[in-house]
């Protein structure tokens, strides 16, 4: 396989994840060798006349602490190698490695070329050093990169262990994962909210076009868009003039966690391909400066949980209304057999107690403060926390729409609606993949392995989406 050029630009999160995962070769352009190299060349000479943070001085409340000793570097990377216990997923280790590369190549850092090549090996060679999470609080991932430094060997020397550790490239990497991870689960909840649809006999009309020309909000018109391409001809008459708000607000609930993965996806592809190094190396100077701090991710990650949050919610406000005969017409709990049987009851429960964990993790992790380093820094994004927290929301998120399908797949089939019936609107191969999937005793029994079915099913759906939010018109 040909190995894909790192040049610094263009990079995206698809990008760095299907890189990943696919253990893609890769080397440093030409361009960005030639632009490391002068940056190297150019912060040399600088450090002889001015002091550089990091490389004649100390680090936090040392920046006013000159020093030319030539194991500076050294004590530095063992210092801040300092990290907890838990180690990163070896699948994030790789990502973090291939964004650390891509930003070194921008040549902002005054990082010699050798070093991106030294990493390049690392990453060739799928000899990944083991990085821990712990100490990064969205101001760079001074830890885990430090232990990166000291995997790198001699490569490194006294002045280029600050430069090295001046990035979130870790934190990078957890959120084009959890970005991957929400775009196409995103794209998987109309399908879901169809199926609901069609066992509610919901009134289509919420999805007009002239609806959502009323109030042009972009995520909301895309929503819209996809349920009419979903439920357009449908031959079922609505069973109501106006149906609860699962049904009726579902494009304006949706289509803000649309909006928020497109800013992830943005604000990710800015900082995959920034000199975000302090200090930057630009031409003939240095600057010292604050672009280390990570609070647009964080923000990004927060605003994008938030808006999950209110998907989920209105997820069990459908499975509430799926096991109650007035919007279904059909039995309690879609039991089936003796009477009081229970049916579906507990998924329910199943579904609060996820969305319990979905509003946990859905708390802003940038409402928090630190103080560090003798006051030099006071100030914080927490992104590394606020990527961890996505993951598991969209976890949570996962069993709370695993509820819903397997709630509105057992109502379509008590109701006796086959796929057939709902030909030619293009729910109808939706439906016949879940009747397929799931399965069709109705009895009481444990319902843990349809659940599990069904996340499984979300899985497949979602790699059979081709169009990701932030990718798309």
């Amino acid at each position: 396989m040909e190995p894909i050029e790192i040049s610094g630009v263009g990079l995206t999160p698809l990008d760095v994840v299907s890189l990943g995962q696919r253990r893609t070769p890769v080397q440093l352009a030409e361009t960005a060798r030639k632009k490391m190299a002068d940056s190297a060349a150019a912060v040399a000479e600088i450090a002889l006349h001015r002091p550089v943070y990091g490389r004649t001085t100390g680090v936090g409340a040392n920046r006013d602490v000159l020093t030319n000793d030539p194991e500076h570097g050294a004590r530095l990377l063992a210092s801040h190698s300092t990290t907890g216990t838990t180690s990163y997923p070896k699948e994030v280790v790789r990502l973090g490695l291939l964004i650390r590369v891509n930003q070194l190549a921008t040549g902002g850092s005054g990082l010699a070329p050798e070093v991106a090549d030294a990493i390049v090996g690392l990453l060739n060679d799928d000899n990944l050093p083991d990085l821990h999470r712990g100490g990064a609080i969205g101001t760079g991932d001074l830890g885990p990169l430090a232990e990166l430094g000291l995997a790198l060997g001699d490569v490194i020397d006294g002045t280029s262990a600050l430069p090295l550790l001046s990035s979130n490239a870790l934190t990078l990497a957890d959120t084009c994962l959890a970005y991957v991870e929400a775009a196409t689960l995103i794209n998987v909840v109309p399908l879901v909210g169809a199926l609901s649809h069609v066992a509610l006999r919901g009134n289509a009309e919420v999805y007009d076009v002239r609806v959502h020309e009323a109030r042009p909000q972009p995520g909301q018109v895309r929503v819209a868009r996809r349920m009419r391409g979903l439920l357009d001809e449908l031959p079922l008459p609505p069973a109501r003039i106006q149906d609860p708000f699962g049904l009726r607000a579902f494009a304006q609930v949706l289509g803000p966690a649309v909006d928020h993965v497109d800013a992830l996806g943005n604000a990710l592809t800015i900082d995959l391909n920034a000199s975000a190094e302090n200090p930057l190396v630009a031409g003939d100077t240095v600057l010292h400066n604050g672009n280390w701090h990570a609070m647009p991710i964080a923000l990004a990650l927060d605003s994008l949980r938030l808006s999950l949050h209110s998907v989920a919610t209105l997820s069990t406000s459908r499975v509430a209304n799926l096991v109650d005969p007035e919007f279904t017409g059909l039995s309690r709990f879609l039991a089936s057999g003796a009477e009081a049987s229970s049916g579906v009851m507990m998924i329910e429960y199943v579904a609060h107690d996820a969305l319990a964990s979905v509003r946990s993790t859905a708390q802003p992790a940038t409402l928090g403060t630190a103080t560090l380093s003798r006051g030099a820094e006071h100030h914080a994004s927490f992104a590394p926390q606020a990527a961890v927290l996505t993951a598991q929301l969209l976890d949570a998120l996962r069993d709370v729409l695993a509820c819903e399908l397997v709630t509105a797949v057992r109502a379509a089939r008590l109701a006796g609606i086959t796929p057939e019936q709902l030909a030619p609107a293009a729910v109808s191969p939706w439906l016949a993949d879940a009747l397929a999937a799931l399965p069709d005793d109705l009895t009481d029994r444990s319902l843990r392995d349809d659940l599990e079915i069904a996340r499984g099913l979300l899985t497949q759906w979602g790699d059979r989406q081709v169009e990701h939010p932030a990718e798309s018109g």
